[in-house]
């Protein structure tokens, strides 16, 4: 059973890769810089309420080194790096609470994705201003949020039949 597990999360992985690929060939040009849909997100939802908050650590870790080394660059990384673990801690702990559905912590996570990136965009950039952005981040981290928390619950579903036969 351990190395079906592996092998899974190993697919797991590469799945989220491949979409913050095929995400990095979308433009959205809405006239706010970094906002994206945030499709890998999904395999890292499914991952936290199938396997648990280490496995979904570990593959949103590497999704966001290897995207960064091939499709960006540090500062991708660190920005990217920052949400992912904010975010992660924050559905981890909505979802501990067991009061919100997959929707509600997915959405939770992508607002306080892009609350832990203006963060370190202001420290790095050394300026305040950047936050007038957030009402704006905020309204599209959580409507993304709902559909990739739509998404993961059906992911996690399947999974769930995968790993049990």
């Amino acid at each position: 059973m351990r190395s079906r597990r592996v092998a899974v999360l190993g697919l797991l992985a590469s799945l989220a890769i491949i979409l913050g690929y095929v995400e990095s060939l979308i433009p959205i040009g809405i006239g706010v810089p970094g906002i994206k849909i945030g499709f890998a997100n999904m395999v890292i939802v499914a991952v936290l309420y199938f396997d648990g908050a280490v496995s979904a650590l570990i593959i949103s870790v590497i999704r966001v080194f290897l995207i960064g080394f091939m499709f960006g660059n540090m500062s991708s990384i660190i920005y990217s790096l920052a949400g992912a673990l904010f975010s992660l801690f924050v559905m981890w702990g909505l979802k501990k609470f067991d009061r919100f559905s997959i929707v509600g912590v997915s959405a939770a996570g992508g607002a306080s994705h892009n609350a832990a990136q203006i963060a370190v965009a202001s420290v790095l950039l050394e300026t305040t201003g950047i936050f007038y952005y957030l009402p704006v981040l905020f309204v599209f981290g959580i409507i993304s949020g709902i559909i990739i928390g739509i998404t993961g619950g059906i992911i996690t579903g399947r999974l769930k039949g995968i790993v049990r036969q």
